[in-house]
């Protein structure tokens, strides 16, 4: 009789204890931003060439050695170069400040002797004297830097009767190895009689130097003629054959400049809605954001999930009245309404690949911890993944990358198909800050 009579007691406190609870949700409004906090790159690639073909050591190249150095190009890039000619003050060879293309109009490589996009500059930074007599230059001078200013400081091309012609020199010549990859072949043109001096004939040997691969807008890296010379280091090459200075330089320039994609975000519980690990993307339009940057189709399937409280898509960077990428420095922000027990995700484009996208992970990232509101700096749970969708290239060299594809959705379909975190053996740098905030 007592049971009976305590059960409907205990029922009723059950659900008393219910609804005080559901009373007592924390619920609030967060205000998340996304900042794009890479560097902008001038340079795609950079390096040194010192080594002559055959040697073991840095040094010189004499008549007949040769230089090689490889690298991989996006299309559009041109390449740049300097080496010392090493009987003189302060000349060298370099192209000239927009450098060579590397690709044609068609997109096929440019390939072969490109010598006749060489020229022979003075770097404006020490005083000339006749060519391979000189007892300031190189192979004759007591220390490097050694000798007096030049009266005309600006960089020029070299212009004196009676040099050999370039082609005397030096022979530059490009060739193609893989996809987007070239092999650069600088050699010793010259003998023993082909510098012409008060003393008689000399060879020309060329210095150990540096290269850069840039875009054809990311002109004059090295030097700009009419100006004076940077002191990037370009006078140790110019001077003394040393390119170390310089290339310390290119290297803090030379990187990848990725933006983000526009990106579709969603507040949920449950399974993740955009994606799940393992499994094949489900044409809910995640493939066109990894892909293409492209979230709208993504965004309305993320607004008919029924365990998504709350969606949308952002496109537009704060302080921009257009949509568009979140380049170096910018910032997306977007404020949603959460519960307890709710997480977030989105997805946005890793711009320079082919399908790979930012995520807080495959579970998303919960809002609350044991009721307290998440906030601050959550970067570190923000990851890179593959859509699975298409076949990966080099980050910022492939043609079917949205930079430089011709058209949306265009490259080869991926052997693996699942989407996963990225595990192609490049690397992806991951400059995207994420901050959580209240609002209220």
């Amino acid at each position: 009789m007592l049971r009976k009579l305590f059960l409907p007691v205990i029922a009723g406190l059950l659900v008393f204890a219910c609804d005080v609870n559901k009373h007592h949700q924390q619920t609030g409004t967060f205000k998340v931003t996304i900042e794009n906090a890479g560097m902008a790159h001038p340079a795609v690639k950079s390096g040194v060439f010192n080594t002559p073909v055959g040697a073991n050591n840095p040094g010189l190249i004499l008549p007949g050695q040769s230089y090689e150095f490889t690298f991989t190009a996006p299309m559009g890039a041109h390449l740049t170069l300097a080496t010392m000619f090493a009987q003189s003050n302060d000349w060298f060879y370099a192209t000239d400040e927009q450098g060579i293309a590397l690709y044609h109009s068609d997109g096929s490589k440019v390939t072969g002797d490109v010598t006749s996009m060489i020229h022979l500059y003075d770097a404006g930074t020490e005083m000339d004297q006749e060519p391979g007599t000189g007892s300031n230059q190189a192979p004759r001078q007591p220390a490097p830097n050694t000798g007096p200013d030049d009266t005309n400081m600006n960089v020029r091309e070299v212009n004196m009767d009676g040099l050999p012609s370039t082609d005397q020199v030096i022979k530059v010549t490009l060739m193609e190895t893989g996809t987007y990859g070239f092999k650069v072949r600088i050699e010793n043109e010259s003998d023993d009689m082909t510098l012409q001096t008060s003393e008689g004939g000399k060879s020309v040997p060329l210095s150990p130097g540096v290269f850069v691969v840039h875009s054809a807008r990311e002109t004059g890296l090295l030097f700009q003629t009419g100006q004076m010379d940077y002191g990037d280091g370009l006078e140790h090459i110019a001077e003394d054959g040393d390119p170390s200075m310089l290339a310390e330089h290119l290297d803090s320039i030379t990187g990848l400049t990725v933006p983000f994609s526009p990106l579709a975000y969603a507040v949920y519980k449950g399974n993740n809605p955009i994606f799940m690990e393992g499994k094949p993307a489900e044409g809910n339009g995640l493939e066109a954001v990894a892909e293409d940057g492209n979230p709208s189709m993504l965004g309305t399937a993320l607004a008919s999930e029924d365990m998504v409280n709350a969606s949308g898509t952002v496109d537009t960077p704060e302080g921009s009245s257009e949509a568009g990428i979140l380049l170096p420095e910018q910032k997306y922000s977007f404020t949603f309404e959460a519960a307890e027990g709710d997480r977030l995700t989105f997805a946005s484009m890793f711009a320079q690949s082919n399908d790979v996208f930012f995520t807080p992970g495959a579970t998303g990232l919960a809002l609350f911890n044991n009721g307290t509101p998440v906030t601050g700096d959550v970067s570190s749970q923000i990851e890179l993944w593959d859509s699975g969708t298409e076949m990966n290239e080099e980050p910022g060299i492939g043609s079917y990358q949205a930079p430089r594809q011709d058209a949306p959705d265009t490259g080869p379909a991926d052997s693996n198909p699942n989407v996963r975190k990225v595990d192609d053996g490049y690397i992806y740098p991951n400059n995207m800050k994420v901050t959580i905030e209240m609002v209220n």
